[in-house]
This record gives C-alpha cells, sequence and structure tokens, in this order.
C-alpha cells in the first residue's frame, strides 16, 4: 500500500506541478508585475525547499520522505519559472547562425549556461546536507530531476521526435532553431538504457524484503519520478502530442 500511496502522490504532483507552472506563467505573461509576483513565489517556495532539504535528511520517518521529496520539488519548481521566464538562461540568447559540429554544439551550450550553473549550485545545496543521512529522498529526488533533465536536452539538441515546443514562450523560441528532428537515435537509446538500469536499482531497493516503510517510500518516491522522467522521454520520440497532457494549462499562446 505504502508503493502504491507513493507513486500516486508522485504522479499527480508532476502533472499537476508542470501544470500550475504552466498556467501561472500562461495567465500574467502579458503583465510584467505579474511575472514577478510569480517569480517572487518561485523564490519563497525556493527558501523553503532549501530549508526542507536541510532538515530532512536526519527524519527517518515516512513523513521525512514525503517532505523531503516535497522540497526537492519546491527547489525545483523556482528553477523552472526563472528559465520559462527568460531570468535563468544563458549569455547566448540568438537563434542558432547555421553553423554545425562543435561551435554549434557550444552556442547551444551557451544558451542554456546560466541554468546549468544554478542546477550544480543547487545540488550541491541538496546534496551536502544529506550526504552519510539515513535520509536521502530530497538528494535522490532531485538529481534524477537534473540529471534526467540533462539528458533530455541533450537528446533534444541531438534530434527527436518531439520538442515540447508549445511548453515555451515565444521568448524562449530561439532555442528551437538549436533542435532537430530526428526519428531515431543511438544516444536515445544509451540514455533509456541508463535509465532503465537505475531504475531497476532503485525499485529493487524500494521491494528489499524487511525493508521499513520509511525506506520503502522514500525509494519508491524516487523511483516513480525516475519513471516519469522515463516516460517523458519516450515522449519526445514517440508519435504524440506531450502538449495534451496539461491542455488546461497552456490555454492561449504566450507572448
Amino acid at each position: 500500500m505504502q508503493v502504491v500511496i507513493a507513486i500516486t502522490v508522485s504522479l499527480l504532483v508532476w502533472w499537476l506541478a508542470t501544470g500550475l507552472i504552466l498556467r501561472a506563467l500562461r495567465s500574467v505573461s502579458t503583465s510584467r508585475t505579474g511575472e514577478r509576483w510569480v517569480f517572487l513565489g518561485a523564490t519563497v517556495g525556493l527558501v523553503v525547499g532549501i530549508i526542507g532539504a536541510a532538515l530532512t535528511p536526519q527524519m527517518q520517518t515516512v513523513t521525512g520522505a514525503y517532505l523531503g521529496f516535497a522540497s526537492a520539488l519546491l527547489i525545483w519548481v523556482w528553477q523552472e519559472v526563472a528559465f520559462l521566464l527568460g531570468l535563468l538562461t544563458g549569455p547566448n540568447r540568438s537563434p542558432c547562425p547555421g553553423v554545425g559540429g562543435w561551435p554549434r554544439f557550444w552556442l547551444a551550450v551557451k544558451t542554456v549556461a546560466y541554468q546549468e550553473m544554478a542546477l550544480l549550485a543547487l545540488a550541491i545545496a541538496v546534496v551536502v546536507p544529506a550526504w552519510d543521512a539515513p535520509n536521502q529522498t530530497a538528494a535522490g529526488t532531485y538529481l534524477v530531476l537534473w540529471l534526467m533533465r540533462l539528458s533530455a536536452k541533450l537528446n533534444i539538441y541531438v534530434g527527436v521526435k518531439n520538442f515540447y515546443e508549445s511548453f515555451l514562450p515565444s521568448r524562449l523560441h530561439y532555442l528551437l532553431t538549436y533542435f532537430r528532428r530526428r526519428q531515431f537515435t543511438y544516444f536515445f537509446v544509451l540514455s533509456m538504457v541508463c535509465a532503465g538500469a537505475a531504475l531497476f536499482w532503485v525499485w529493487g531497493m524500494a521491494s528489499t524484503p524487511g525493508a521499513d516503510d520509511f525506506i520503502v517510500v522514500g525509494f519508491s518516491l524516487v523511483g516513480a519520478m525516475l519513471a516519469l522522467a522515463m516516460i517523458e522521454h519516450l515522449m519526445l520520440m514517440l508519435p504524440c502530442d506531450p502538449s495534451r497532457l496539461w491542455r488546461w494549462a497552456l490555454g492561449s499562446p504566450s507572448k
């Protein structure tokens, strides 16, 4: 039962949090004041998340696992909001000039360099307090979100079928010029194999005979997020429209 509850919570939080971020940003897309309020709210959440990530590693309880999970998500939401508002991207804000090879890759890196540096700094803030601590849920959740997002970025750069372009506000449409459409790549297969191996290990830990509820819930939450990230990867390649899952949130086009 604990596994079912943890998976359900992860699924609902993933779907609802993504939708609320998109909805909030779309609703204030014509108001600079509104954008500031959204960013302020996300920043308050970031502070709460960092405090939670610092306190929960010593909480060896089911409640502590859920609080660690929530803390990591609050931290993640902040960087998502900052990115979609165009506040945390990179020094390069220009479309790809038509170059290929390493020059294209370097320009692409520069479009998200500030975000990657922020993600690294936040990872340190989450992982250090959890080092050798009994509750690794916050650190595990954040690392799954970070590494799978990095994998998604690399796959989109190499080439995928779907871009999720409807999620990007027009201010970030220059990023689309660094994406490629392809039906199949070996890098995608490698990404899925690595993620699948990690998922196998995480679920193995969650299903260890005799494990207490704290261990089961913590690993189930992390495993569920990893499984959802793998599904998001699959949607990059499958003949589908991922935006249908959040049609209620996307609404009218953003500016």
